[in-house]
């Protein structure tokens, strides 16, 4: 039995980035604009929601957008446009962030992190290897710290695979960062869907079994990528990417949703 209802898909802006970000050795004459998603699951037990968007006081205030983003080597800042701002996605479907009370991170980059302030009264789900990482001395231009380091954060540590709940499963797939974690969610109507995250950014990372071009674990990405396209084979579920820009256009956005 599950207790997940239904899966509504946030788009929250796009991050402007090299190809080879996403696709290892491939396409680096090439510079795209990638989604940034999220993902609010309304569940039997409440909301959850897997994963954040970025923090958009960091691109409006200029000073902020070159210390946060240019003076670190990123191509351009992340665009987000009025409707993609977090909290008016939120408000088109009648939710705000006092009405979610469990968040899972897939991991801590900024486009994952950043509304993780409208959430200090919340479980936030995280893998040990992910948190440490976190606060170590890591030096990653695109982890921003300040998005999560507050004394009264309510961290929820895990370890490898995990459930939150029946229907709610956690799948440990390092590779992109240390502790990436990835969501298989099962609807009581459409079945089984797969939250790849950011194990593969584009969908010819699982058709080609391309690593990302960001790994900390070159050979752990490779079996990340198998393990969830075994796990959409074996339960014949569709595979939801979190950052490919041709497959967002087929999505269900939201105000609509997946049941």
């Amino acid at each position: 039995m599950t207790l997940a209802r239904k899966i509504t898909v946030l788009l929250l802006g796009y991050e402007v980035i090299p190809k080879t970000v996403s696709t290892r050795n491939r396409g680096s004459r090439f510079v795209m604009a990638e989604p940034i998603c999220a993902y609010l699951i309304e569940t039997a037990r409440g909301f959850v929601l897997f994963d954040t968007g970025v923090n958009v006081d960091n691109i409006r205030d200029p000073v902020r957008c070159e210390d946060y983003f240019m003076s670190r080597g990123w191509l351009a800042p992340p665009i987000v446009l009025p409707e993609h701002d977090f909290l008016t996605q939120l408000a088109s479907i009648g939710v705000s962030p006092s009405d979610i009370n469990d968040v899972v991170l897939s991991h801590v980059h900024c486009d994952h992190t950043g509304n993780l302030k409208h959430f200090r009264h919340a479980r936030i789900w995280i893998q040990r290897l992910e948190h440490e990482f976190a606060f170590s001395d890591h030096g990653s231009p695109a982890v921003f710290n300040d998005d999560f380091d507050f004394p009264d954060m309510r961290w929820q540590i895990v370890d490898g695979d995990w459930e939150l709940m029946p229907g709610i499963e956690g799948i440990f797939t390092r590779g992109h960062m240390p502790g990436h974690q990835s969501l298989v969610v099962t609807l009581p109507k459409e079945g089984v869907k797969v939250l790849t995250a950011d194990a593969g950014d584009l969908w010819e990372n699982f058709e080609e079994e391309i690593i990302p071009g960001e790994s900390c674990d070159d050979e752990a990405a490779l079996v990340s990528i198998r393990r969830l396209k075994a796990i959409a084979r074996e339960r014949s579920a569709e595979m939801i990417l979190l950052h490919d820009p041709v497959r967002v256009q087929t999505l269900r956005l939201a105000p609509e949703f997946y049941s």
